[in-house]
């Protein structure tokens, strides 16, 4: 591979790409162009600031709609979104809970939170995202129906749900895995953190699983600086997603009764208002992406060792991360060019380390994760942000 991979080539069609001016280049930045300021200092002025606000009941109703999903929880950030997925999901103690070994943290460590075990499937090389088929022989080497509920005989634990990971804004094989769920009686629950505006199959991820999380971090494709929302169909779930997020109190003008364990996990109205300004631009976010990761596609066209990761068939991809896939998996060339192209001011960035390799994940249950470690080897994250679409587009 050091032979065929040029690094100073990949770092210069990268620069030709984002149109590089010579300063440095981030992974992903936010932009604030809209109505931020305006409705930031509303929420100052009327002095509604914390988990109570009309921006938080708006901000709701927009991304529901955004999502056509009729119920959209608003949360302090997408791992708590995550968190109360699974419990809403049934996740008891002793659980197991299929995720991508190929994910950030936070997907195995909402699984923890739970009192329940990260059980850690491969990767798809057309979607990045869990590779339905291998997961299906997996589950009829290893599990059983019992009654109603798949049960993984190694353990004897219960496989309470499948969370597929839209990784960098491409969308899993949904239907493929839907199918797989629902064979072996096992909910899915989308870890949409990544995805808002991407499609399967036209239509929005985050309305396929019983329920779904977004992420709004400082650098996904809006932000609300720290903030997640919980997507759902349920109403029943929707209703009890609110009650537990805001530390299970029962409605009262001014008595503080709390029936069960909650979390204090709701957005303030100042994040909130921060997510709506930028929902209003999310559409031109997007095209700009699109213009971006097209620049990306073009200049890459014809080179030698690696391509742009690209939509499967079946999807559009918000293009939240452009992902260069080396065409040999090889750590120490990866590396050598991560270490290169930031030294010279372009910030380009590993996938996560896989989770089965973390300390204090390694012992978890997994299929054979062939797949998702020769892509650890491969994927570079680009420079990615708004701003560089938008260059291409003027």
């Amino acid at each position: 591979m050091a032979n065929s991979f040029d690094q100073q080539k990949a770092l210069s069609l990268i620069r030709q790409a984002i149109h590089h001016d010579g300063q440095f280049a981030p992974l992903h930045e936010p932009r604030f162009s809209g109505r931020e300021n305006d409705y930031l200092k509303d929420c100052i002025d009327t002095g509604w600031v914390s988990s109570v606000g009309s921006y938080v009941d708006r901000f709701e109703k927009d991304m529901a709609t955004y999502c056509d999903v009729p119920y959209a929880i608003a949360v302090m950030n997408g791992t708590a979104a995550l968190h109360v997925c699974l419990l809403l999901a049934g996740v008891k103690p002793g659980d197991e809970i299929l995720i991508p070994t190929l994910t950030f943290i936070a997907t195995a460590n909402a699984v923890h939170y739970c009192g329940a075990t990260p059980h850690f499937c491969d990767s798809d090389t057309s979607s990045l995202g869990i590779n339905a088929e291998k997961l299906e022989t997996h589950l009829n080497d290893i599990a059983e129906i019992r009654g109603d509920t798949c049960y993984n005989r190694q353990t004897g634990n219960p496989i309470r749900v499948l969370m597929p990971m839209h990784c960098f804004g491409h969308p899993s094989d949904l239907d493929a895995l839907l199918d797989v769920a629902n064979r072996w009686h096992i909910a899915l629950v989308e870890d949409a953190a990544e995805s808002l505006g991407s499609l399967y199959k036209g239509k929005p991820t985050g309305q396929h699983g019983l329920l779904s999380a977004v992420s709004f971090n400082g650098n996904k494709i809006i932000t609300t600086g720290g903030g997640g929302i919980i997507l759902t169909r349920d109403e029943g779930l929707a209703k009890r997603a609110k009650h537990l997020t805001t530390t299970a109190k029962q409605p009262h003008p001014y008595e503080f009764y709390h029936d069960e364990v909650g979390f204090n996990y709701r957005m303030p109205n100042l994040n909130a208002a921060l997510g709506v300004a930028q929902l209003e631009q999310l559409d031109g976010f997007l095209a700009a992406k699109k213009h971006l990761a097209d620049a990306y596609h073009e200049a890459f066209r014809g080179f030698g060792g690696g391509y742009i990761f690209g939509d499967a068939d079946y999807a559009q991809s918000n293009n939240w991360l452009i992902a260069l896939i080396l065409d040999t998996s090889d750590l120490k060339t990866r590396n050598r060019f991560l270490e290169m192209s930031n030294a010279a001011g372009v910030m380009t960035r590993p996938v996560w380390k896989l989770m089965h390799h973390l300390k204090v994940y390694a012992d978890c249950p997994a299929m054979d994760l062939s797949k998702a470690e020769d892509l650890e080897g491969r994927i570079i994250n680009l420079p990615s942000s708004v701003k560089h679409g938008i260059q291409h587009d003027t």
